[in-house]
């Protein structure tokens, strides 16, 4: 997909001063890996008379159906026109946006160290996208960007194929845009116009995308004619987050007209009292579920494997039924960070005697991890190469022998809902593989059954019903024969 930005100038104020409101030189050719492809930055001519930037966005269409499972990514109807042939590698889309948002992150915001003063005024500007799905038709695309201070808006049909004129117009239009505005306006509404006219994003619409939409839509959107199909389009239809933005769009409109600022107008909440709701962080949903099931098995004494800078084993010193708590790592640096954490150094000799830091390899036998009631293995063996997996998996399950082993690791078919995560990208830069579910069951169930153990698995965070949850969980227990031999052994 492709768009293309122009603006004239002369020699005392030339027009390649484009290139420091954009923050991209005009003498070089850039590239950016993004969400789903590789965005290219060039410029095809550069003078002080005319310049012209262009960015380039080369999706990966196979890639874009396998990670969506064909369903096209939070709803978007048209990732998966086909299993290998669909249109998002051409048509300017939410594809597009999210690029937009990464290579121009700084010309989106209006700032310009080199040139704040050209930042805030307008150009004479000209703007091309080639090909643009626009349901509504070019009438639509006129009614977007005509209220918005265009001279010109030139949305022309491309017809489905020139040589059967009689088969009529496809839903894509050739859109050119000219105008006094300023560069940030400009880039902005494109940024939210061009999912609009398409109907469609390719990532999970969270309720964060309000406040986008109303950073991206500050000074056009709260008088904008179309406001209402702006924001119901935009957050994909959601009708809860769609009436959050139009109050929020309908205090900015009241605060404009009264020249007052929104928050003397939104004046009726007690500001000391917090009373929104914040979306809880993934790790402390994690830590919440393994709390969960750690009480459930009835654990007292508790291996963290793994252990990390100590997350997991503070949350467990708060909780007064674990009485032995053993966190485990590699990395002597993540102990002493862990160490200080929990404050080791200043704990009383009560709480002091609960918990242990200790150096260990999980891929080899440890006398010293035997005899616990239960082992968790938290975000952990994604981080080894699959190769030493079954050291690892003999070391816990089948030396250390704990009753109840917990393992969570990341979903791999949840990372299409990470919207700033590269296509084909891992979550973590030491993570040297990623499970889908089945993959993760098929481990887990190989695991329990070598060494006695049954095996219940646990989602973490919300259970996306197309990719399932954003971190899965084995809960392993002893079967009853095995459990009695090992109290056996150990009478």
């Amino acid at each position: 997909m492709f768009l293309t930005i122009s603006t004239t100038g002369n020699p005392a104020r030339p027009a390649t001063d484009l290139g420091f409101l954009l923050h991209k030189h005009p003498e070089k050719a850039q590239t950016y890996s993004t969400s789903h492809g590789t965005a290219h930055v060039f410029y095809p001519e550069a003078s002080a008379e005319r310049c012209t930037a262009a960015l380039l966005l080369e999706v990966d269409p196979v890639a874009l159906v396998r990670k969506g499972k064909g369903k096209g990514r939070g709803g978007a109807p048209d990732a998966a026109l086909a299993q290998y042939v669909n249109d998002r590698p051409y048509a300017a889309s939410s594809l597009l946006s999210v690029a937009m948002s990464t290579v121009f992150k700084s010309a989106l915001s209006g700032t310009c160290r080199a040139m704040p003063e050209r930042a805030e005024e307008t150009l004479p500007l000209r703007i091309e996208v080639p090909a643009l799905p626009a349901r509504g038709g070019a009438d639509l695309v006129r009614a977007l960007f005509g209220p918005l201070g265009w001279s010109r808006v030139d949305a022309v049909a491309v017809p489905l194929d020139e040589r059967f004129p009689e088969w009529g117009d496809s839903r894509y239009v050739r859109l050119v845009l000219e105008g006094e505005l300023r560069l940030a306006d400009a880039l902005r509404q494109l940024y939210v116009l061009l999912p609009v006219l398409d109907d469609a994003k390719h990532y999970w619409v969270s309720p964060d995308e309000v406040d986008k939409l109303l950073r991206a839509g500050e000074g056009w959107l709260a008088d904008h004619p179309e406001q209402k199909l702006i924001t119901s389009r935009y957050l994909a239809r959601r009708w809860g987050l769609t009436r959050q933005a139009m109050e929020r769009l309908e205090l900015v409109r009241l605060a404009e007209s009264d020249d007052l600022d929104v928050e003397s107008v939104d004046n009726a909440v007690d500001e000391t009292a917090d009373t929104e709701e914040r979306p809880v962080p993934l790790a402390e949903q994690r830590r919440t579920a393994i709390l969960a099931a750690l009480t459930g098995a009835g654990a007292s004494r508790v291996l963290d494997l793994g252990c990390g800078q100590g997350q997991l084993v503070q949350a467990l010193l708060k909780d007064v039924r674990f009485t032995e708590i053993v966190g485990v790592d590699v990395s002597m640096r993540a102990l002493t960070v862990a160490s200080r954490r929990l404050k080791l150094d200043r704990m009383g000799e009560r709480q002091a005697a609960r918990v242990t830091l200790q150096q260990g390899s999980l891929t080899y036998t440890d006398k010293r991890l035997k005899g616990y009631d239960a082992a968790v293995l938290s975000e952990v063996i994604e981080h080894l190469d699959l190769p030493r997996l079954p050291a690892l998996e003999y070391a816990v399950f089948g030396s250390a022998r704990p009753r109840t082993v917990l393992v969570t690791t990341p979903n791999v078919e949840y990372n299409v809902r990470w919207e700033t995560l590269p296509a084909g990208h891992v979550r973590h830069g030491d993570h040297r593989f990623e499970w889908t579910r089945a993959e993760f069951r098929d481990w887990a169930g190989e695991v329990a059954r070598r060494h006695g153990y049954g095996v219940e698995f646990v989602p973490v965070g919300t259970d996306d019903p197309e990719v399932g949850p954003p971190t899965q969980m084995a809960v392993f227990t002893m079967t009853a024969a095995d459990e009695k031999e090992k109290e056996a052994k150990a009478a």
